[in-house]
């Protein structure tokens, strides 16, 4: 299997469409992080993304009779984008399932390319059951974006210019969603180049290739985080999950914020700005460099694509930082006297505050909310936080907590009197327009709406945290309403930053 999918890769269509994409020297990481560490620049691509190989591969391997009956995909981004430029070129029609909740700027992008788009579902897998329905139907040949032999031939041509740029490579990182383009690189490094580690890297909330390695056979993950939405895979694709099995030798998964400071840390290097599926790898060489202390080590990263929302980036700018440790988000209380926060920032010193947020609730007390820039020192901010107890301020460390990032600092504006019997959720929805009506839709008018703050990332989920006023004698009908909206939600009723500022 390994040597006639080499053979594939060596043999592959791709240069017909793609471009030999550089390999550059990242100077600055190289130095942060005392290794030799390199970019493969995929973002360079005609579509901005690796997926124009192995799409291409596979529809130039298509017969004149399939060719001229047309060809249909189902994506919600970059494979999208692969197929409708390769049908051009081609000269055949291109039909494009994408879910109703697929940012325009997309779907735009497959309608400038000559793909025809037909939106359908709210999620991934109701556009691709849609997809396979109409193949049947008009005898219409599917594209997978991953799960073909000839689609991951063709990714695997981005292993073969690493070997011809680069001698000696120590580890290739490389992020992983439906699988294509790790199992490519990694069959054509293990049949000529074995001693290089291939290390796949996934979002922890979509680890869909490290829960198959565990459990030694392909697992459905129950949900996935929709922030590196280019690889938000539920399964690992069997083709190549069959390669991984054998040729991949760890991996890796990275936070949100550990993505966001991967983005920010590109940006510096090249000046280009990643997408997050494009930047996961680049995460994920450096969490494994620093906790396993590499040193003097050649490390590339393949930064798979760049189509990227633009309104996207306050969200990234806002959370680069605490994926570096560069900054502190606590929660703290002082005295509510004149003077007492001249007094607290002279306890500080010199560390610049990033954030501070307060309303007057208390006579005696007042809890703020402070962001504090750290110097990415190990434990710095432990040690930050053991220093204000030693003087006396009760702290809460809410770095790593996802609500008071997302919401809390944007609202803080004390606690109501009137909100009793109130219960706290965060929500996630498919972002389209009438989303936000037709969630509040959903969610009634049985029982009254005490807090909201909703704010669009330009992503393709909205973000909502709600406080409902509910009787003690409702919560069991208050829950089965949340099922049946059927919307990811998280009950943050008793989160400390909750109880602390609203």
């Amino acid at each position: 299997m390994i040597h006639a999918l080499v053979k594939s890769i060596l043999s592959s269509h791709v240069y017909d469409v793609a471009i030999k994409t550089p390999l550059e020297d990242a100077k600055q990481l190289s130095e942060r992080f005392h290794n030799q560490i390199f970019l493969k620049r995929e973002d360079l691509q005609p579509i901005f993304s690796f997926k124009i190989r192995g799409a291409y591969n596979k529809i130039a391997n298509l017969s004149q009779a399939a060719l001229q009956k047309g060809i249909i995909a189902a994506s919600a981004g970059n494979h999208a984008q692969g197929v409708a430029f390769s049908a051009k070129k081609l000269g055949i029609k291109a039909t494009i399932v994408m879910p109703k909740t697929t940012p325009s700027i997309k779907t735009k992008a497959v309608q400038r390319l000559g793909g025809k788009v037909i939106l359908h579902g709210d999620a991934y897998n109701d556009a691709y059951d849609h997809a396979q329905q109409l193949a049947e139907k008009h005898d219409l040949t599917f594209v997978h974006p991953y799960d073909d032999w000839d689609v991951i031939a063709g990714q695997g041509t981005v292993g073969l210019e690493l070997s011809q740029q680069l001698r000696d490579i120590d580890a290739i990182f490389i992020p992983v969603g439906g699988g294509g383009l790790i199992a490519g690189i990694a069959a054509y490094f293990n049949y000529l180049y074995p001693n290089t580690k291939i290390i796949g890297v996934e979002p922890a909330d979509a680890a869909c290739l490290k829960a198959a390695l565990d459990a030694g056979t392909r697992v459905i993950l129950a949900e996935v985080g929709l922030f590196v939405d280019g690889v938000a895979v539920k399964q690992i694709g069997e083709r190549p999950f069959d390669i991984a099995k054998t040729c991949v030798h760890e991996v890796v998964t990275v936070s949100t914020d550990e993505v966001c400071a991967a983005i920010q840390d590109i940006f510096e290097d090249t000046r280009a700005i990643a997408e997050p599926a494009g930047a996961l790898a680049l995460a994920g060489l450096k969490r494994y460099v620093h906790t396993h202390k590499w040193k003097d080590k050649k490390c590339v990263a393949i930064l798979s694509g760049a189509n990227l929302n633009f309104h996207r980036l306050r969200h990234i700018s806002e959370r680069s930082e605490l994926g570096e440790n560069r900054e502190a988000i606590i929660a703290v209380t002082i005295p509510e006297t004149p003077g007492s926060f001249r007094q607290f920032c002279k306890i500080i010193g010199r560390r610049a505050i990033t954030e501070f947020n307060y309303r007057y609730s208390d006579p005696e007390k007042a809890v703020i909310f402070v962001g504090l820039e750290l110097e990415g020192l190990e434990n710095e901010k432990e040690t930050l936080c053991a220093q204000l107890r030693k003087e006396g301020y009760p702290v809460i460390d809410l770095t790593n907590n996802e609500m008071a990032m997302i919401h809390i600092r944007h609202m803080v504006g004390g606690r109501s009197g009137l909100a009793t019997q109130e219960q706290l959720f965060r929500f996630e929805f498919p972002e389209r327009p009438g989303a936000l009506m037709q969630f509040l839709n959903k969610l009634g008018t049985r029982w009254n709406i005490s807090l909201f703050h909703y704010r669009n990332h330009g992503a393709d989920y909205g973000r909502v945290l709600a406080g409902v006023q509910v009787p003690m004698t409702e919560i069991s009908a208050f829950h089965q309403v949340l099922t049946e909206i059927g919307y990811h939600a998280v009950d943050e009723t008793h989160n400390p930053a909750y109880r602390l500022f609203l």
